[in-house]
């Protein structure tokens, strides 16, 4: 029943493979806790007995209501497949989200983070996907899958496959352009050797490179420039949209540019520009406090 639904999710709903993956490892979690017991016979008690599982085991809030949603989706799929009469998870409260705002590093710590001595074919690689990544906003899911018929160099822009095969086109900026360019006419093909592919960035194993991989760079980049945040795989992303927020980019071109449906997705990051504002305006302006 799970492998009927994960290919609903796949070739009817097109969910990417890494929300395919983050839904199987729910299911996989919740079934072994069930003691692999059939999915029909699960009850609404089972569901709160496994939800408080969870609460014990210091699971934050939002990776809690993820999994009830999940459980959700997957009853209802079932449901809907008249494979079972009740929905286990009707009614079940969702726990009060966490609203915690993403992590983006300053200007300064991106240019940081870019100044990148360019000694070899690796060193030319990442300095064109960190180049390209902050120019873009893309994810990084998206950034290790580009193939050469995304790119338009000509014309200055990328174009990206994102969540739910929806297809955006995204500007490239002229020292993104120039990176990229070094990069695929002068380095890709030392690490390729003598292999060939369509994708544009390459590991050591002449093949697409991960987003673990990458993830691994920019992780010992920060540390070899000692800067202490902690960075996620969207950091650059969250910096790109805040960045260009604080620099006067309408919301709703931004919301375009990450390929976000819903603009409550990105009104996040006016958020972060509000905070840095209020903070500017308590530490500078003369009469900011009382005591003055």
């Amino acid at each position: 029943m799970i492998e009927e639904y994960i290919d609903y999710l796949k070739y009817e709903k097109k969910l990417s493979v890494n929300t395919l993956n983050s839904y199987s490892n729910d299911l996989k979690k919740f079934m072994s806790y069930m003691n692999y017991k059939p999915l029909t016979t699960i009850s609404k008690k089972d569901i709160s007995n496994y939800i408080s599982f969870l609460k014990k085991s210091s699971m934050s809030s939002n990776s809690i209501a993820h999994n009830i949603t999940v459980l959700n989706s997957l009853y209802n799929f079932l449901l809907g497949e008249e494979k079972i009469n009740y929905n286990p998870c009707d009614n079940i409260l969702l726990p009060k989200m966490e609203k915690k705002l993403p992590n983006y590093l300053t200007e300064e710590e991106v240019d940081l983070l870019l100044d990148i001595p360019l000694i070899d074919a690796y060193s030319y690689r990442n300095k064109a996907m960190l180049e390209l990544l902050y120019a873009t906003g893309l994810r990084i899911s998206e950034l290790v899958s580009l193939k050469f018929v995304n790119l338009d160099l000509e014309n200055d822009f990328v174009r990206v496959i994102g969540k739910g095969s929806k297809e955006r086109i995204v500007p490239i900026g002229d020292i993104a352009k120039k990176y990229l360019l070094i990069y695929i006419e002068n380095y890709r093909k030392i690490l390729l050797k003598n292999k060939t592919s369509e994708y544009i960035f390459i590991n050591n194993k002449q093949e697409q490179i991960s987003r673990v991989g990458f993830f691994k760079i920019i992780k010992k980049l920060c540390l070899e420039k000692n800067i202490k945040k902690n960075i996620s795989p969207h950091t650059l992303r969250h910096s790109f949209a805040t960045h260009m927020l604080a620099h006067g980019a309408d919301l709703r071109i931004i919301q375009e540019l990450l390929g976000h449906s819903d603009i409550a997705t990105t009104q996040i990051y006016a958020h972060l520009v509000n905070d840095k504002l209020k903070k500017d305006y308590d530490e500078f302006h003369p009469r900011s406090h009382k005591n003055n």
